[in-house]
């Protein structure tokens, strides 16, 4: 695979220098090839769904690793959103490996679901990406429906697992479906292998056939931990998730992107910041300081968004090239922060100051949420305390539903 690792293996040999080898995350890719799982894949051939974060912590990639060993055949390449490189911003086409040679089949275009010809030509079908946290983020989409294609065609699927960046003890929001099979919180505390263990789980219950599943579990990682504390270099998973505190914001300011509201798209702070050019960066500030909200802290700011941020050219963002006024929200306390909760005071101190100039745009903001009831309610003036009772007991079945699929 044609990536770049020097400043990967920099950066990944400053964070284990901190670290014994003992105490670092060992992630699912490095068991993979263990005594205990290798036989999984050995002989096989290989359909392998991953980007620019499926590495090993020695900075080499897990393509490179598959398609070099000499008991494995890789056969095919399955890409996410923003593409095997995470540098696309739309729809990704089908491609072709300039390294391998091999075919790569994007899985965020025409194509959503890996097909029965597919699958053919595999034995073995490997989910090996790095997740965020927050229901919004497609990638646990994509795993999902690879795992009922993998179930419908008979093929093995395997999970290699990663850390749930932003730790998994909070767990947060309306519980709806991001697809049949599916229904989860909007900060849903589980790691991509738990994930695909509930999966299969509501398979039986649905009373559909469930996937060969094999989770293949990191050693030395706990729920509480939260990116930062497992040794692991950080990889942004996508073009906007820059670093752990974009991924901590996340949860509350994607749903802006549900809004006429910039979310902070075309700057270094994707999701760190808010506004619009008519926005009252005090104001908005002092509305959301006002509900105190427990570990986060707002703070007036201005930006500017470009369409080209960290060398790569986005979608157009709201209100390119213009002066941005509005709020920068700053975490004093991760571990009491509750962002999914921190979305709707944010959507209630917009509409509270703005009602005549803020759009909720329905389809968006519907799907980000999973229902229209919050939208109805925000719109009907709700406060965001009740609009948040109203989810806590299906929190709470959720939590007892997932228990059983734990690994950590």
């Amino acid at each position: 695979m044609s990536f770049s690792c020097q400043q990967i293996k920099k950066d990944q040999n400053s964070s284990l220098e901190k670290r014994t080898e003992f105490s670092r995350v060992i992630v699912g890719a490095e068991q993979l090839f263990s005594s205990e799982f290798f036989s999984k894949i050995q002989n096989k051939r290989i359909g392998l769904i991953t980007n620019h974060t499926g590495l090993l912590p020695d900075g080499q990639h897990i393509i490179d690793v598959l398609y070099k060993h000499p008991e494995v055949e890789l056969t095919l390449l399955f890409g996410p959103e923003h593409g095997l490189r995470g540098e696309e911003d739309n729809h990704v086409e089908h491609g072709m490996d300039a390294e391998t040679g091999l075919k790569i089949i994007s899985l965020y275009g025409k194509t959503r679901k890996p097909t029965a010809e597919m699958l053919a030509q595999v034995d073995v079908l490997i989910f090996d990406i790095q997740d965020i946290g927050a229901r919004y983020y497609t990638y646990i989409k994509t795993m999902l429906w690879a795992q009922e294609a993998a179930a419908e065609n008979e093929v093995p699927f395997l999970v290699l697992d990663r850390p749930n960046p932003i730790g998994g003890e909070y767990v947060d929001g309306p519980v709806e479906p991001i697809a049949e099979n599916g229904a989860i919180p909007i900060t849903h505390g589980m790691t991509v292998g738990e994930l695909a263990r509930m999966f299969n789980g509501n398979r039986k219950v649905n009373g559909l056939v469930e996937a060969d599943l094999t989770v293949i579990p990191m050693k030395n990682y706990g729920r509480q931990q939260w990116y930062d504390d497992t040794g692991l270099p950080w990889i942004k998973p996508s073009p906007n998730m820059l670093t752990l505190k974009t991924a901590t914001m996340y949860p509350a300011t994607c749903l802006i992107e549900g809004t006429n509201i910039s979310d902070g798209r075309g700057t270094m702070r994707p999701f760190e910041q808010i506004g619009a050019p008519w926005i009252d960066g005090n104001k908005l500030a002092e509305q959301l300081n006002s509900y105190q909200l427990r570990g986060i802290e707002f703070k007036p700011i201005r930006f500017v968004p470009d369409s080209i941020v960290d060398g790569i050219k986005f979608y157009p963002p709201k209100f390119l090239g213009e002066e941005v006024k509005g709020i920068e929200m700053v975490v004093t306390d991760r571990n009491s922060f509750k962002s999914a909760q921190a979305g709707i005071y944010i959507l209630h101190a917009l509409r509270t100051l703005y009602h005549e100039r803020l759009e909720l745009r329905q389809p968006r903001l519907d799907g980000l949420l999973g229902t229209p009831e919050v939208r109805l309610k925000l719109e009907s003036g709700e406060s965001p305390k009740t609009i948040i009772e109203d989810w806590a007991m299906a929190v709470d079945s959720f939590k007892q539903k997932g228990k059983p699929y734990l690994l950590y």
